[in-house]
């Protein structure tokens, strides 16, 4: 078995308690795909003064200096993908299919930002003044915290990390426990790649003990997290508190709707894709599905006809479609959420149970489930499940389709089907949610677009591409008077 440890000051350091956390395979709970420290306060606050002093020297780089690193840790995330990608599904669950796309988007997302070193920094400012220069430069935070996950744990990180790391700011990064060996083997990345010593730091442990200490260490100047809605209040609260900035992704309760002159095999097809997927444990995944009564029994029919067909099992077999969820608590909080859908009067059309036959019983396996006569009131409709569950609702015209859609606290993503450019203008204006997508499944994301949601998924902030240095870098105004 494996050990991983803290990544501090460029060593791998045991915590001071010297406690453990064992990481469990989802899909076979007998296998311990590694063991990892399970921290405390006292790791955080070594890691970001370790931080805090490599970033006087780190921010003074140039930037192509900095994304010359991000592109050797690259090309070694990229040598190394096909390990990654098996630890990552052995640990969480996903395909190893997913996994290697997951990966390999990383080693895309060093790469553009590693480009970003090269890019434009600032504004030229006319001055009333005749004979001065006005001009905006990007000043870095400073120590950034980065709470991360177990859905995408390289993605996440990675897209996190690098545009810290490229503005010129320093990082100390907390992994999700249930993710931690895979996060281990992105930090032996950068550690090879050569960044000097407190750039990036990684310390493990309970998000209770590590993440909050991250939220309240007073060198810390900046938060980025993605996890679930109460967290995410607390860490905004409490960076909130001392003046720290703060970025946070939520999670979503992601429609699809489906017009009547939708093409249904694509609508279905991406309905599944996007709802089913690394069972369903996405924040942009397909969770609503507003279909037009005009063609709603025949979107049914199509729709069960291919999820009948998914095979569910271990996501290292070639013909496995959908893993396990990734942890027991997870797979008893999507039992549940089918449990209150059944009692609140939703009709369960497919699946349901949890899956132990052919060899199943060892791992946290749940069949994909859809239920119909879904009301906008009921929980499985308002809340985030984070499973391979659908709710399909049916409406009579777009007018109708485009309430509901709204009628959730979240709006992260959403998509609509359909051939008529009039539908397609409406979604794009009156849906409420950050990303909009048509013709497309609502779990997509480009990594050189910003990505960030309305309302409760997120604070108003957005990740990834040229948006992420809003967050990562402060304006200066400079006045030059000759």
């Amino acid at each position: 078995m494996t050990h991983y440890l803290n990544y501090i000051n460029g060593e791998w350091q045991q915590s001071a308690n010297n406690q453990k956390y064992q990481s469990i395979n989802p899909a076979n709970t007998n296998e311990i795909v590694g063991e990892v420290e399970n921290s405390t306060a006292v790791e955080v606050d070594t890691a970001a003064s370790y931080s805090h002093q490599a970033f006087v020297s780190w921010k003074k780089l140039s930037g192509a200096a900095r994304g010359h690193y991000l592109y050797k840790a690259a090309d070694i995330l990229e040598s190394r993908l096909e390990d990654i990608a098996e630890t990552m599904t052995k640990e969480m669950g996903k395909t190893l299919p997913e996994a290697k796309g997951e990966t390999a988007r990383g080693v895309a997302i060093l790469r553009y930002y590693a480009g970003e070193g090269m890019r434009e920094e600032g504004d030229v400012i006319p001055s009333t003044d005749a004979d001065a220069l006005m001009l905006t430069k990007r000043a870095p935070l400073g120590v950034v915290g980065v709470i991360t996950p177990w859905n995408f744990p390289v993605a996440i990180p990675i897209w996190k990390m690098a545009p810290a790391l490229i503005y010129g700011n320093t990082v100390v990064f907390k992994p999700a426990l249930e993710a931690s060996a895979t996060a281990a083997k992105v930090i032996e990345c950068f550690k090879e790649a050569g960044l000097p010593n407190g750039v990036v730091n990684m310390v493990n442990g309970e998000g209770g003990e590590i993440g909050q200490r991250i939220v309240d260490n007073p060198q810390i100047n900046g938060i980025t997290f993605t996890g679930s809605d109460k967290t995410g209040k607390m860490v905004g609260q409490g960076a909130l508190n001392r003046g720290a900035k703060y970025q946070l992704e939520m999670g979503g309760k992601n429609p699809v709707i489906v017009t009547n002159d939708a093409d249904i095999d694509l609508a279905v097809e991406a309905t599944i894709s996007g709802g089913l997927r690394s069972t369903g444990q996405k924040c942009t995944a397909t969770s609503r599905v507003i279909i037009d009564e005009k063609i709603y029994p025949t979107f049914k029919e199509k729709l069960l006809k291919k999820v009948k067909e998914i095979t569910v099992g271990n996501g290292l077999l070639p013909e496995t479609w959908m893993g396990p969820c990734v942890s027991e608590k997870q797979l008893n909080t999507v039992l549940e959420y089918i449990e209150i859908g059944e009692k609140e009067g939703a009709t369960l059309i497919h699946g349901g149970n949890r899956l132990t036959d052919n060899g199943r019983d060892q791992g946290f396996f749940v069949e994909p489930t859809i239920f119909e006569n879904v009301t906008t009131d009921m929980r499985i409709a308002q809340e985030e499940i984070f499973g391979p569950v659908l709710a399909l609702m049916k409406v009579k015209n777009l007018e109708e389709a485009l309430t509901i859609a709204n009628d959730v606290e979240f709006g992260l993503s959403a998509s609509i089907f359909t051939a008529n450019i009039q539908n397609m203008l409406h979604f794009i204006d009156d849906m409420e949610a950050g990303m909009v997508r048509i013709n497309a499944e609502s779990a997509g994301v480009e990594l050189q677009a910003p990505f960030g949601g309305m309302k409760k998924s997120s604070s108003h902030s957005r990740e990834q591409g040229q948006a992420a240095k809003e967050f990562y870098t402060n304006i200066k105004t400079v006045f030059i008077k000759g």
